[in-house]
């Protein structure tokens, strides 16, 4: 009986640790998103904004994903990360706002975003029923900037208000933004 008690209990340890265990793949990520988000915070924010977005496009897309993560989470916000990269849906982790849970899409673009990817993100937030921040390196193009702006349900970051996410710099409070207060945000994101 005591051996039985034994096995189970080793079995219950075993299945906690594997569900709380972080893959190496994502130890590797992790840390290479720190090391970055250590130097963006560092001497290197002070580099022209051109390096800086050319040094983002150019890392691992995963570790891009943790490296927003990593700071949202500097900033003293909860982070919710997937079990895994692939196979997410769309949804490479959430961020709490105030109380408020968001989807987030990272995306690495050299070009203009595509509005179809933007189109596609808004309705997983729909479906899911949360708010979603859609972040990324490259242009937001007229098409993509009219769908947000008919969107209650998704904000668009690049430009100024990415480098200021990841420099620690002033970065827009998304508590509390309806289809009114919108424009003051745009303003402020230099979107």
């Amino acid at each position: 009986m005591l051996f039985i008690l034994s096995a189970l209990l080793l079995i219950l340890l075993a299945f906690f640790f594997r569900r709380f265990r972080v893959p190496m793949k994502h130890r590797w990520r992790r840390r290479q998103a720190r090391a970055m988000a250590g130097q963006l915070r560092g001497r290197n924010r002070l580099q022209p904004p051109q390096l800086l977005y050319a040094r983002l496009r150019a890392m691992d897309p995963l570790a891009f994903e943790e490296l927003l993560l990593e700071s949202f989470e500097r900033r003293g916000h909860k982070v919710i990360r997937n079990r895994r990269y692939t196979g997410d849906g769309g949804n490479d982790g959430q961020v709490v706002i105030n109380g408020a849970a968001w989807l987030i899409q990272a995306k690495r673009y050299a070009d203009t975003i595509r509005p179809e990817h933007v189109a596609a993100f808004e309705a997983l937030c729909r479906t899911r029923g949360r708010r979603g921040l859609f972040i990324h390196t490259g242009r937001t193009g007229p098409q993509c900037r009219a769908a947000v702006a008919n969107s209650s349900t998704i904000e668009i970051i690049s430009g100024r208000a990415l480098l200021a996410l990841l420099t620690d710099g002033p970065f827009p409070d998304f508590t509390g933004i309806g289809h009114h207060d919108r424009v003051a945000s745009k303003a402020m994101r230099g979107v």
